[in-house]
């Protein structure tokens, strides 16, 4: 996690530290951020908005203490340090520009905004504003993610030869954006963040089974350095929930699969040697490798209150956030250039990074 530059570094909320938060939709994530922001010390939930009466009555039975309001103007003008956004992915952009203009700190969920221009802007608001911008890739923050950036960190699995993710599930069915949009930033932002780099190029296709509009199934693949290659499926359209991320190396492979309870992580010492070549009639043999499986013990963690609490540390130690405005941008670019794809016939799409 990298300091920002003083010239762009926010400021602090209070002497003493105090944050307090705003809560903009009580939808699916709301109350469940909601719940993680509740853990956070030196720190309180003041108002949740939302356009929904019913979801504003819940809120209010569930946390009576928090005041509510069908007004979104009164979060973001409001005396708070910092507003959460949780509301559908055509609303990000407008909300979160309006927060910062308001001085205030903003965490958004993912996807970060439609376009990547979008995005650009928030980024260059939030230096302007010295405040804090942050993307909620949850998986980010999970221990076991965690643990894989630091075996290919570490050299443990060997040179990478690629990626495998599977994000699948039947339903639920999304009007504001289609399955890449709803599920594929989740697998994205963990390549990225597990191999430490950007894609230079993607292709993908889709289909639309139930809206001719709304892609609910569709597939991606990525073209890394060093050869590394990757391969998204994502689909909304099956009938077990599927959640199974794979790294192929020439040393070691592993399995995450967050469906697995506390085996998560599965670590095989199984791999093909190179071929080495015979010395009659230009023959080669491969030496296949089958060792042992091990499940390695990770510290468990909820990544959504690791994520709450990194976002309010970052606040407070005037830090770029793991999870920061620009990585939010590179997952955006990434899906517009996978819609290119689809557009053109699967053509790999070059991405460029400034």
């Amino acid at each position: 996690m990298g300091k920002l530059d003083p010239a762009t570094r926010p400021m602090a909320t209070s002497q003493d530290d105090y944050l307090r938060f705003g809560l903009i939709g009580y939808g699916y994530w709301g109350p469940l951020l909601l719940r993680s922001l509740e853990r956070i010390e030196h720190a309180e939930v003041s108002l949740v908005a939302d356009l929904s009466s019913q979801r504003l009555a819940e809120a209010k039975r569930n946390h009576p203490r928090i005041e509510v309001t069908n007004r979104v103007e009164d979060v973001i003008e409001g005396q708070l340090d910092a507003v959460l956004i949780a509301t559908p992915l055509s609303s990000h952009f407008a909300l979160a520009r309006s927060a910062l203009l308001h001085k205030k700190h903003v965490f958004v969920e993912k996807p970060l905004t439609a376009t990547s221009a979008e995005a650009r802007e928030l980024i260059e608001i939030a230096q302007i504003q010295q405040r804090t911008l942050m993307v909620g890739h949850t998986f980010e923050y999970s221990p076991e993610v965690v643990e894989l950036r630091k075996m290919v960190s570490d050299g443990d699995l060997g040179r990478i030869f690629y990626v495998d993710s599977n994000r699948l599930n039947l339903g639920i069915f999304r009007k504001d954006a289609d399955v890449l949009w709803d599920l594929a930033p989740h697998d994205l932002s963990i390549i990225n963040f597990v191999l430490g780099m950007r894609p230079s190029a993607v292709s993908a296709r889709g289909s639309a089974h139930l809206h001719d509009d709304i892609l609910d199934v569709a597939y991606m693949d990525l073209v890394y350095s060093d050869g590394i290659t990757a391969h998204v499926h994502v689909s909304w359209l099956n009938p077990n929930k599927d959640r199974r991320f794979t790294i192929v190396g020439d040393r070691r492979m592993v399995l995450y699969d967050d469906t697995a309870g506390n085996e998560k992580l599965k670590i095989y010492d199984r791999g093909v040697d190179r071929p080495t070549y015979a010395t009659s009639y230009g023959e080669f043999q491969l030496s296949y490798r089958y060792g042992e499986i091990v499940i390695p013990y990770v510290q468990g963690a909820e990544p959504l209150a690791v994520e709450c609490q990194h976002f309010a540390d970052s606040i407070r130690q005037h830090s770029l956030p793991r999870s920061n405005g620009e990585v939010g941008r590179t997952i955006v670019r990434i899906l517009e250039a996978a819609h290119e794809s689809i557009i053109e016939g699967s053509k790999y799409i070059p991405l460029f990074w400034d």
